[in-house]
């Protein structure tokens, strides 16, 4: 079994990853596999809404790392998102890079998933609140800790002091490695997964 872990912070190794990496450490100490997909410095665009990935299930452009991760998505059981909190919200490109990346896939469905959020100080709740949406749009299983997926620092070594939120994590990639675990079972006892229902579509003004 392999968990994505997507770095949406700038900083290759900052308070974002410190944080993940955490997450990362309590799944392999479960017998996960994780890889790390860090997104980088580069601009992300956003979603154009052209439609082109209904075709291809693959976004248009193509110039930063959306469709490779669409492809590692295909393969892996699980996905964590790392972002830290700018002006309250998630990082921009973050958002850019999960709207087209969501948009464009149809590999997520009853595949866990957890989001995680770095800051100095606040800002984290509005930030988690608005990636998980991104996971309860797509039948993914949300994954939760003992308190909100969080850390709280201004450099990685603040990070390293939060000794409740490098717990959380700990406790976050246990739930997640148990849960993994479960599905797995399941399907060995002949559990099917739910059957999906074709989608409607009901505008609010008709």
């Amino acid at each position: 079994m392999k968990v994505i872990l997507l770095n949406g912070s700038p900083h290759e190794q900052g308070c974002t990853y410190t944080a993940l990496n955490e997450v990362a450490g309590a799944l392999l100490a479960n017998g996960i596999e994780t890889e790390l997909i860090q997104m980088g410095k580069g601009p992300v665009a956003g979603c154009t809404a052209c439609g082109a990935c209904k075709q291809t299930g693959r976004c248009i452009f193509a110039d930063d790392p959306v469709n490779e991760a669409l492809e590692k998505m295909e393969q892996a059981d699980g996905l964590v998102v790392g972002s830290p909190v700018y002006y309250a919200s998630p990082n921009g490109s973050i958002v850019s890079f999960l709207d087209r990346m969501f948009y464009a896939g149809n590999c997520f469905a009853y595949k866990p998933a957890a989001a995680v959020a770095s800051a100095r100080r606040a800002g984290t709740t509005a930030t988690l609140d608005m990636l998980n949406k991104y996971f309860s749009i797509s039948n993914m299983m949300v994954v939760s800790s003992q308190y909100w997926n969080m850390v709280h620092g201004s450099c990685p070594e603040d990070v390293k002091k939060d000794e409740e939120g490098l717990q959380t994590m700990r406790v976050l990639g246990n739930n997640m490695a148990w849960l993994l675990k479960s599905i797995e079972a399941g399907k060995a006892a002949g559990i099917p997964l739910p059957e999906e229902e074709p989608r409607k579509r009901t505008n609010f003004i008709r």
